[in-house]
């Protein structure tokens, strides 16, 4: 047997080849089941399936209708946070959303990429971090390995390819600063749960 580069290989490696894509079938089996799950339109059942997929969610979150996941047993949420409709969450590496966090809908968080520069084409995955407070604008994509600070803005659109700092507006494809959110102190909930969205 050989593989797809036609190099001839041992049954040790036929053997681990075929285990390996055993565990992907079931991976993608679980998150197609979560896909349909997505479209449940009873928030606490869907919250109830999603934990037992592995994903950690805190108390009071909200997770809409239509989510997409990588590998959700990597993903964090925290307390009072908000995930909108049609949102990508990838859970490939750890991803990590805090407290009274804010995604909008259809926002794109991805924490594995293709590095174009390697003759094989292989993955590179790396964490994502959202602290505390944070808004996520509409359609906006954030990339692996960026931390955006506590009570940061990004705004709809825009592509985060770096680490935002604290309290920073960011916009644009790639996003840069374009200002500085003016209250430090941020004390608010974001509130409850539409049962049916």
């Amino acid at each position: 047997m050989k593989d797809k580069a036609g190099k001839e290989l041992t049954m040790r490696e036929v053997s681990k080849k075929t285990v390996n894509r055993l565990q992907n079938i079931a991976l993608e089996f679980g998150i197609l089941c979560l896909h349909v799950i997505g479209y449940i339109p009873i928030h606490f059942v869907r919250r109830l399936f999603y934990r037992l997929a592995g994903i950690k969610i805190g108390k009071g979150s909200t997770l809409h209708m239509g989510i997409s996941f990588y590998q959700p047993d990597n993903i964090v949420i925290g307390e009072d946070s908000i995930i909108g409709e049609g949102t990508v969450l990838d859970g490939r590496a750890n991803l990590t959303i805090g407290d009274h966090v804010d995604i909008a809908s259809e926002v794109m968080i991805y924490n594995s990429q293709h590095n174009i520069n390697d003759e094989n084409f292989a993955a590179i995955e790396e964490s994502v971090v959202i602290k505390d407070y944070v808004f996520i604008g509409p359609r906006a994509i954030i990339l692996p390995g960026v931390t955006i600070g506590k009570g940061a803005v990004v705004a709809a659109g825009a592509v985060v390819s770096k680490d935002v700092a604290d309290f920073a507006i960011v916009g644009g494809v790639p996003a840069e600063v374009i200002g500085e959110r003016k209250i430090k102190e941020l004390h608010y909930k974001l509130g409850r749960a539409r049962w049916f969205r």
